[in-house]
């Protein structure tokens, strides 16, 4: 049955709209910046329409807090392509785990947009009509990864998203842009390709189960007892079909999260674009990965995430003490933010791993947090690179006593980053560690569990060394005669931190009002169905 609701068309489609429009030569530069500002705006109070049927008020309805897995809202579900045996469908929908992923979205973006308003000062200053008319892509690109239930359509998504990055790094990047943006097209490519012949795998093989039609619809992979028992049978290439393609997809969505070892396209990326591609690219493209895992693979393919727990679960931990060993040795400060997002994304694949309701909320809060608290970091870097023009560390110092306003900032920025109780960095983390202490008491088998949180609870402490350490060497102490002139934080600048700032005093003070509310029962109701569905595929073999 077709479905027609047109919000999410227009979430995803406005920022295009924005660009098309940039394209017209009759614009100024200033009035170019104003047209991707009010797209990015409007596509943000149009996120915040959905909290119509996703609010605090409709939180115990039977389609959202205790709905089963698959209950979507503002579905727009019409046939797309039929070419032969190929039934694509152009398939939009809203839930628990998606909708915190679109506010984030076009909030980060609306903040990173009003960060590129200082365009002609940029040591790079190429053409700001080609800079906004792919930011606006971007984010079109990012949205419709969030909202497409198609897993055809997702794909197109994350395509899109590619390309625009991919040049945003490479134009109007650092000294080394070419050989970054060049790493992170490589690496999202060969992810990408892996995820392709998984897609593919996913229609020849349902087609199989559902009698000669296959299908791309992520609802029907997951909730199909024919196609999830005919996944769970089947051979591919003489190898298990789940077992292969968790792998596959494993890996093209570890790439974007990113975790050890496929993470070292992140700090080159990080480093060499402008800042607010940084807070792009560290608060939604990150979670793409995650969200990719969750999704997609634990859904669809739940008695090979049983399998994978282990593997996964010590990638996790590694990520978390190498990101966090890594950030402690930098002294550029842009890197030692960029190693501190692949030790803050492992406790994501750590909650992910244990497959628990107290570990997916963990791992989802973390993917809302970082998403908050490392693009204010990489902004709060920005701000200090546009006056200072170097990121060394050990040159800067007592820079709050220079810039109380900025310093005052930094400083919520930094503590929500490092974990500190009453911010949103801390829910997080501790949620995934208590939730892996418990992991044993729900799985027997995962005897290795509780040795898994120990270490990974070491992460806590490197955090707020390296955190600490850099406030100590930037922020205090006695001030630096050149710096004393340096301008405090400007009414543009505030403006963008301080949304931030909220937020991560807002999640860490109320985590059940503002995020839990919103996630829990789509996420309570997924591990359900991951149980159920394995427990089923076990009794059938």
């Amino acid at each position: 049955m077709e479905q027609q609701e047109h919000l999410l068309n227009w979430i995803i489609f406005v920022p295009t709209i924005g660009a098309v429009l940039l394209l017209l030569p009759i614009w100024s530069v200033r009035a170019i910046k104003s047209v991707a500002v009010l797209a990015c705006t409007v596509t943000f109070i149009l996120s915040l329409l959905l909290f119509g049927r996703m609010g605090w008020w409709t939180s115990t309805s039977d389609s959202f807090e205790i709905g089963a897995y698959g209950a979507l809202e503002y579905v727009c579900q019409v046939p797309w392509i039929e070419v032969g045996n190929f039934h694509i469908q152009y398939f939009l929908g809203v839930d628990g785990l998606s909708f915190p992923l679109v506010i984030l979205t076009t909030l980060i973006t609306l903040l990173a947009c009003l960060g590129s308003w200082n365009f002609e000062d940029w040591h790079v200053n190429k053409s700001p009509r080609a800079y906004f008319v792919l930011f606006l892509l971007l984010e079109t690109g990012m949205l419709g990864v969030f909202l497409a239930l198609d897993f055809f359509l997702f794909y197109i998504f994350w395509e899109v998203m590619l390309l625009p990055m991919y040049f945003l790094i490479g134009v109007w990047g650092g000294p080394r842009r070419e050989y970054a943006a060049i790493k992170f097209f490589l690496y999202t490519l060969f992810g990408s390709v892996l995820m392709l012949v998984a897609m593919l795998a996913f229609y020849f093989y349902s087609a199989d189960a559902l009698g000669g039609v296959g299908t791309f619809n992520l609802m029907t992979l997951a909730t199909s007892e024919a196609v999830q028992s005919h996944f769970q049978a089947a051979k591919f290439l003489g190898i298990s079909f789940g077992w292969i393609m968790f792998l596959l997809l494993g890996i093209g969505f570890a790439i974007k999260v990113p975790t050890v070892p496929f993470h070292t396209w992140l700090p080159d990326a990080h480093v060499e674009a402008p800042t607010p591609i940084s807070m792009i690219l560290a608060g939604i493209l990150l979670k793409m990965g995650a969200y990719g895992f969750l999704r997609i693979s634990y859904p669809i393919l739940p008695a090979a995430a049983y399998e994978w727990s282990w593997p996964i679960a010590v990638i996790g931990v590694v990520s978390i003490i190498y990101g966090a060993l890594c950030a402690m040795a930098q002294t550029d400060f842009k890197k030692l933010v960029a190693y501190s997002s692949i030790s803050h994304m492992g406790y994501v694949m750590l909650g992910i791993a244990i497959l628990t309701d107290t570990g997916f909320q963990g791992a989802m809060f973390q993917v809302i947090a970082h998403g908050i608290s490392s693009p204010m970091c990489f902004f709060l870097v920005g701000v200090i690179y546009d006056r200072a023009h170097h990121r060394e560390i050990n040159r800067f110092g007592g820079l709050w006593l220079t810039m109380p306003v900025y310093g005052s900032l930094a400083t919520v920025g930094f503590f929500a980053s490092l974990g500190l109780p009453a911010l949103c960095g801390f829910i997080g983390e501790i949620w995934v560690l208590l939730g892996t202490f418990q992991a044993a008491g729900t799985h027997p088998e995962f005897t290795w569990a509780r040795p898994m949180a120990i270490i990974a609870a070491f992460g806590v402490v490197l955090t707020a060394g390296y955190i600490l350490w850099m406030i100590q060497r930037v922020y205090l102490g006695k001030q630096k005669e050149e710096y004393i002139g340096l301008p405090d934080a400007n009414a543009r600048e505030v403006f963008i931190l301080a949304p931030m700032a909220l937020l991560a005093i807002a999640l860490g003070i109320l985590p059940n009002q503002t995020l839990f509310a919103f996630m829990n029962g789509t996420l309570n109701s997924m591990i359900e169905h991951i149980g159920t569905a394995a427990r089923l595929m076990a009794s059938n073999t």
